[in-house]
């Protein structure tokens, strides 16, 4: 098949067509439950943490049964954490890490977390893609946040040419739309899930073939 140029506007619309009957990536589907603040974005990334985005989901939303703020966070035992969110990996670590973010927070800054990428990064537990899904979904400043499935896709599609999804965030924002920075994560988690597969990915039936350079895909579905 003879490629096309990149188109990032139909490649984009394709995309956000096709990942309709999926379930949304999982900031993304707390922000529209309600969860919109920059601490619970910042909780909720931090279970997603080596954790599935079903999990995460589940275990979010028993974390916010009992506390949403810094202040409901400090008032429990990190034991009690810990169960809330056993279902996710390295539990007891991010459990001690809420309870010490929680504090800092209400101690440093007036119990709001800073839309400040430095800050923000100064958290423990706290990396770069956690740091941009925060500024981007709560704080409305656009970032690009490339985990694994944003990472692969665009290298796959060769629109970018990276290693890491950190240098991959920071190829994206010199050449990705701005439009396009925050929406990008929320469409790629679920075609990278779905369609565009770690291993055998739906090459024959993906909506943006005609783009994608398939660089790396050795088999495909």
């Amino acid at each position: 098949m003879e490629k096309k140029p990149n188109d990032i506007d139909d490649m984009m619309d394709r995309i956000r067509e096709a990942i309709l009957p999926y379930p949304k990536a999982v900031l993304f589907e707390l922000y529209e439950r309600g969860y919109r603040t920059s601490f619970e974005q910042l909780l909720a990334c931090m279970i997603s943490i080596r954790t599935r985005d079903e999990t995460t989901l589940v275990t979010a939303l028993e974390l916010f049964a009992r506390a949403r703020t810094p202040t409901e966070i400090l008032a429990l035992p990190v034991g009690d954490i810990d169960k809330l969110i056993r279902a996710s990996s390295f539990h007891e670590n991010k459990a001690i890490q809420m309870k010490k973010i929680a504090q800092k927070v209400l101690e440093d800054y007036g119990g709001e977390v800073p839309c400040d990428a430095e800050m923000i990064l100064g958290f423990p537990g706290i990396g770069l893609k956690c740091a941009n899904l925060i500024l981007g979904i709560a704080c409305k400043i656009p970032r690009v946040s490339a985990d694994v499935h944003v990472h692969r896709i665009t290298n796959r599609w060769g629109y970018v040419e990276s290693t890491n999804p950190e240098k991959t965030s920071e190829l994206l924002e010199a050449k990705l739309p701005k439009r396009y920075w925050i929406e990008i994560n929320s469409l790629l988690v679920p075609f990278g899930k779905h369609i565009c597969t770690g291993t055998m990915p739906k090459c024959s039936t993906c909506p943006v073939l005609i783009y994608c350079r398939q660089v790396g895909v050795t088999t495909h579905r």
